[in-house]
């Protein structure tokens, strides 16, 4: 039997399309804005389980290097575990993010072909109203904020998607954003983002 998990929390992403990324309407069936996605992911863990273990607290991030679009595959991923995860917490969230734990992100099982290892290190999620940033230390460092629309007090929002994230995609740009690892130096700011709220399980 599958070990009982979910996560809620909340996911941005930061990628080198310009704004605003198509793969979340084209579902990776378009190609994105350069022709190749580099990008990375932080996740804010607000309360979960995986199985016994708990991620209640925990962040993770991922580097994200997809040659063309997103439904061809041949995905390359590296995934950061919080510090203070547990063994069996560490286990978990590995299993959840490559998806062999199935749900939302179980289509990473079948996308990513090029996996270049775990890193368990500081990560740090932070708000501060509107913005979000997400520190690796020297490895990554992303702000992003939501772009204005014609109201102040509200976000532009896609709706009613079927991105395998969520459902609902704040848009977003990258303020300040670099990722520096596996050989990869990338400068994303003011670059394509998204920020989502998700509530992960998987399917009974």
């Amino acid at each position: 039997m599958k070990t009982a998990w979910n996560i809620q929390g909340e996911l941005i992403l930061n990628c080198n399309c310009d704004v605003f990324c198509p793969c979340v309407i084209a579902l990776g069936k378009a190609p994105p804005t350069q022709g190749y996605c580099h990008g990375w992911a932080g996740v804010e863990i607000r309360k979960g389980f995986y199985g016994d273990a708990d991620l209640t607290g925990l962040n993770v991030g991922l580097l994200l290097d997809i040659p063309g679009r997103l439904g061809n595959g041949n995905w390359t991923a590296a995934l950061y575990l919080d510090e203070r995860a547990t063994p069996e917490a560490a286990a978990g969230i590995t299993n959840i993010f490559s998806g062999q734990a199935g749900g939302p992100p179980g289509v990473l099982k079948y996308l990513v072909s090029n996996f270049l290892g775990t890193r368990q290190v500081p990560v740090h999620f932070t708000h501060h109203e509107k913005t979000r940033r997400f520190v690796i230390p020297n490895i990554v460092d992303g702000t992003v904020e939501p772009i204005p629309g014609k109201s102040p007090d509200q976000d532009v929002v896609i709706s009613n998607t079927e991105y395998w994230i969520g459902s609902e995609v704040t848009v977003a740009r990258g303020v300040k954003s670099k990722l520096r690892d596996f050989g990869r130096v990338w400068d994303l700011s003011g670059r394509s983002a998204e920020i989502m709220q998700i509530d992960w399980a998987p399917k009974t």
